[in-house]
């Protein structure tokens, strides 16, 4: 059981009185003390702790995408950081932090300085240092605090302390009620919360970007997301546009460099456009089935960015009608019986499934992929079906695991105990897509749905024709004792097929 984080406890600079300020031998400012609170770590952890501070600034600002780092030196100093009484620079960093709406935000550079104390031959830092890079007359963006530098302190004594100290720019207020203030209250709970965290090993349970960078990701998403935005304001549903519109660009962004990184390259009849490189991405041999399409947007988003599919679903959403011919043409109303064996005009060889929130035909997708030879799939399990009835842990049959360690592999979340229904339903899904032959990928996806899990099947675990058959029997196997049981029931489409 891990131990929980001390209280934090801040308390404002000018509340307890601060003599041993940071002072400048360089033209740098006055410094001023605004928050602290008792360190809970040895020193030595306060460097770890940094390493969070200086890689991911957007756990700290919603309006920040990431930082990118420029140059990282221990040598080099550049003019404009301050050089500090009792304090020499041991590292910088030059990083560069990019906003999430480029289109309003501006990016910033900044040099983040880490300083030891001059006493002493060890590096260990006891102060960073932020110093923002602004050409002379242009302004900090929003989500940068207006100073000249921000450092956040150790400051080693019988109680250890936590400080920011801050050089603002002029006319800055630094009271209580600011909004300087407020930011270094957030930055100094962060440094407690990494400083502890460093200290128990804590490690998230959650890894983000396994298959696909987050860089990669990002860079798409922010064009994916200006290119699809204006469908908020065209909504046809009665459910949350933001919600539903942003998720599924994510979706279409993770799976069109999920396809570039599995196929091999296409010709293309010219070279893509440089703003729409995709067009000349790899992408499945035999295009896409979007598995239950429900309102037909990711379909549409595919479409509309050139992947070939078709998306299918037992009705007609009103959304359908009022999406171009060209996203039309590919969505179907169709009723599909996975227990039937014969072909089906959609399921074809080397076609890529998708299961986003399938209901009861999640767990039916490893089994079509590896009867129909698709190419891959992808499935976001949502509510949790077995193949003919809602799913139980006590009473539906597990399939083995590979090995000991399959479970941990998954990137579950949670707690780590996988004692909810739903992590039991994906670890019975990740094990059945093993039985069904394919090698298991799990990625959570960087979407706003807290059911973001999604399995990936792109790769056959088996390479000879015996090996092949062999999982195509057990498979078969499944269906039949469906069958045999008799309770699937296929739905019945509502409206005319052939309108869509």
């Amino acid at each position: 059981m891990s131990t929980p984080r001390p209280r934090f406890s801040p308390s404002p600079c000018e509340a307890v009185g601060c003599t041993d300020t940071l002072v400048s031998r360089n033209s740098s400012g006055l410094w001023t003390p605004v928050i602290q609170c008792q360190a809970d770590f040895p020193p030595d952890v306060f460097e770890p702790a940094l390493s969070q501070l200086i890689h991911h600034p957007e756990y700290n600002s919603t309006l920040i995408l990431r930082s990118e780092t420029v140059s990282d030196s221990s040598s080099e100093f550049p003019p404009p950081i301050p050089h500090l009484d009792g304090l020499r620079p041991v590292r910088n960093i030059h990083r560069k932090l990019l906003p999430r709406r480029p289109g309003r935000d501006v990016g910033l550079e900044q040099h983040c300085t880490l300083y030891a104390p001059d006493v002493g031959d060890d590096d260990c830092p006891t102060t960073l240092v932020l110093t923002p890079i602004v050409e002379p007359g242009a302004s900090l963006p929003y989500y940068h605090p207006t100073v000249y530098h921000l450092a956040f302190r150790y400051i080693p004594a019988e109680t250890p302390v936590l400080r920011i100290e801050i050089v603002p720019l002029p006319g800055t207020p630094t009271d209580l009620n600011s909004r300087i203030y407020r930011t270094c209250l957030a930055l100094l709970d962060t440094l407690h919360r990494y400083g502890w965290g460093a200290l128990t090993n804590y490690k998230k349970r959650v890894q983000h970007d396994c298959i696909i960078s987050r860089e990669e990701y990002q860079d798409l998403y922010l064009v994916m997301r200006e290119r699809h935005k204006h469908l908020i304001n065209e909504w046809q549903e009665v459910t949350d546009p933001l919600k539903h519109v942003f998720e599924d660009i994510g979706i279409a962004t993770f799976l069109i460099l999920l396809w570039k990184h599995t196929y091999d390259a296409i010709e293309t009849s010219g070279a893509a456009a440089e703003d729409e490189p995709w067009k000349a991405w790899p992408r499945p041999p035999a295009g896409f089935l979007d598995l239950g399409c429900g309102n037909g947007l990711l379909t549409h988003i595919l479409t509309a960015e050139g992947y070939f599919g078709h998306g299918i679903d037992v009705r007609a959403r009103t959304s359908w009608s009022h999406y171009p011919e060209s996203t039309r043409a590919q969505l179907h109303v169709e009723s599909l019986d996975p227990t039937c064996l014969e072909e089906h005009p959609y399921l074809r060889q080397g076609v890529f499934i998708i299961a986003n929130h399938a209901d009861e035909m999640t767990p039916w997708t490893p089994v079509l992929a590896t009867l129909h030879g698709a190419s891959g799939y992808l499935s976001i399990p949502c509510c949790a079906w077995a193949f003919d009835e809602k799913y139980e842990r006590t009473s539906t049959p597990d399939y083995p695991f590979p090995d000991d360690t399959f479970v941990d592999s998954l990137n579950l979340g949670g707690d780590g105990s996988n004692a909810s229904s739903y992590s039991r339903y994906r670890i019975w899904l990740a094990s059945l897509t093993v039985y069904c032959g394919w090698r298991v990928e799990c990625e959570t996806l960087r979407i706003p749905s807290t059911r973001n899990w999604a399995i990936i099947g792109r790769t056959r675990s088996a390479g000879s024709s015996e090996e092949l058959e062999e999982i195509r029997r057990r498979v078969e196997e499944i269906v039949e004792h469906v069958r045999e049981r008799g309770l699937f029931k296929t739905r019945t489409p509502e409206g005319k097929a052939k309108d869509h």
